[in-house]
């Protein structure tokens, strides 16, 4: 089961917030919110949104200038942005487009149009973004193949264990509980007994740690979080 796209919605006008967000959930996407540039700013580092509906003026920070450092930093460089703004000039449109918007909305509109063009903005990223290969030292994921090498050897796994890979490695240095990894992975309405995230966990590095031949420990990349649950990095704290 495919998790339902999570939206996030940065307005600092709590009653457009909520507007949007009753027309995301009608048409079936999760949300969030945040009322301010460095809110927002805090939530797609923290939660990884698949797309950002973000206001052009925001207190503490412009949403143009906020999208511009989302799309110099790598980690959020591709999380697609449509920007909700009362500016209809060509000038505003082409400052956003020049930093990289995919789309805009002028205010006022409608729920159903800004449902309709968050659907297509998520259906072009989707498609730039799904067959890319994913690559950490020698470790390589090419979703177009539905293949794992490491070092340009195969590494056989099961399709969970695939699954889980997939999901650590596009969403790198976050710590996610059992819980969270189980929703993403198996989907928000299956029921796993209580140690099954674990086992499969341990079948991926095992699979992971019988690939490498260069004495890189790439099963070590998924880490354990005592308390917490697990993280896919690069980093040893």
């Amino acid at each position: 089961m495919t998790p339902e796209p999570n939206i996030l919605i940065v307005d600092d006008e709590a009653a457009i917030r909520d507007m949007i967000g009753i027309a995301l959930d009608t048409a079936g996407f999760r949300s969030s919110t945040a009322s301010t540039a460095l809110d927002a700013h805090v939530n797609i580092i923290d939660q990884r949104p698949d797309l950002v509906l973000l206001d052009w003026m925001l207190p503490g920070g412009s949403g143009i200038e906020l999208a511009r450092r989302l799309k110099r930093d790598e980690l959020t460089a591709n999380i697609p942005i449509i920007m909700l703004t009362a500016k209809t000039s060509e000038d505003n449109k082409v400052q956003g487009l020049d930093v990289g918007v995919d789309d805009y909305v002028t205010k006022p509109f409608s729920p159903r149009e800004l449902v309709a063009r968050i659907k297509a903005v998520l259906r072009r990223s989707t498609g730039n973004l799904k067959d890319k290969p994913i690559r950490v030292f020698d470790l390589e994921m090419d979703p177009a193949s539905h293949r794992v090498m490491v070092e340009d050897r195969a590494v056989e796994m099961g399709p969970t264990e695939y699954r889980l890979l997939n999901f650590f490695m596009t969403h790198p240095e976050k710590v996610y509980s059992r819980d969270h990894i189980q929703d993403q992975v198996w989907g928000a309405n299956v029921y796993l007994e209580e140690r099954t995230v674990d086992v499969h966990i341990g079948r991926l590095r095992k699979a992971l740690s019988s690939a490498s031949k260069t004495g890189i420990n790439y099963s070590a990349l998924i880490q354990t979080v005592r308390g917490a649950g697990y993280r896919f990095s690069t980093r040893h704290d």
